[in-house]
């Protein structure tokens, strides 16, 4: 595992899942990386490693910051990839979190480092969490959905192959080379209203993060993230209802995204990814 920088010597964990969020092209509205930083606070937390970010990240693109210490020198920090091993006190496994930022180069290499990682650390199942700029209203329940490579999760959850062709993201790479690995994967997209992408979207990350719990069983402190949707809630409201073209354009999503409903019945919904998924790992634990 080249570039790979150890911070500490790998702990004895329990039945752990790996769990991930790139900020980037990943992460619209920043609702995936507070997903995962909210986790983050919510346990006891010791940093395992981090990936050297020399070999992947074009440094004109994501540039490294100046910062102060506390002796007022100058700091540079540099994009970090940080493994990061979480507890929770009274859950049956303990996490492993990735906090990341979507490479810009050497995509394969980068993949591979995590899946050799979750193998070491002998991680039975890895979840990626991501969130995606779509035409749905702030008003409404924030639409999870559910994406997993092995095979046998697909056959019970009855998913239907995406026929989309075009560009993706680390996410769909890391897929890839999990299925090659034959290591279960899944992720779970939270969509973010398009006239409000530009915001961090405290809504979709509990969104995300209350699904996570249903899929791993490790519960995070979303107080927090509860009190942000509230107050987001209605600053949204606010900006809209003094502006009447995007009300009505409001309205008008709210009433497709309705009328979409009963016709989706047959894809699975965030909530029934996370049941399957728990007993397919049960499963596999079994066998």
């Amino acid at each position: 595992m080249d570039h790979l920088r150890w911070e500490s010597n790998p702990p004895k964990l329990r039945d752990p899942v790996l769990v991930c969020a790139f900020r980037g092209w990943n992460d619209a509205a920043s609702a995936a990386s507070s997903a995962l930083e909210t986790l983050a606070d919510s346990l006891e937390v010791d940093v395992l490693a981090e990936i050297d970010p020399e070999e992947y990240f074009d440094f004109q693109a994501n540039r490294p910051t100046i910062t102060f210490s506390s002796s007022r020198h100058r700091k540079i920090e540099w994009p970090r990839n940080t493994f990061i091993a979480a507890r929770a006190q009274g859950a049956e496994r303990d996490l492993v979190l990735l906090d990341g930022t979507e490479p810009n180069l050497k995509w394969r290499t980068y993949s591979e480092t995590i899946v050799k990682v979750a193998e070491f650390l002998n991680v039975n199942s890895i979840v990626m969490l991501g969130s995606l700029i779509a035409e749905v209203a702030h008003t409404l329940p924030v639409p999870i959905t559910g994406v997993a490579t092995d095979e046998a999760l697909i056959r019970k959850l009855e998913l239907e192959r995406s026929d989309y062709e075009g560009p993706t993201g680390i996410v769909g790479v890391i897929h890839d080379r999990c299925r090659a690995a034959d290591l279960a994967s899944a992720s779970l997209w939270a969509a973010v209203p398009h006239y409000v992408a530009a915001v961090p979207n405290p809504k979709a990350a509990l969104a995300l993060s209350e699904k996570l719990e249903k899929l791993t069983g490790v519960a995070a402190d979303i107080s927090g993230l509860e009190d942000e949707t509230v107050s987001y809630e209605e600053q949204i409201g606010r900006a809209v209802s003094a502006d009447p073209e995007v009300e009505e354009l409001v309205h008008r999503i709210e009433n497709e995204q309705r009328q979409r409903r009963p016709s989706d019945e047959n894809v699975p919904s965030g909530d029934a990814i996370a049941m399957e998924f728990q007993r397919f790992l049960k499963n596999r634990d079994d066998q």
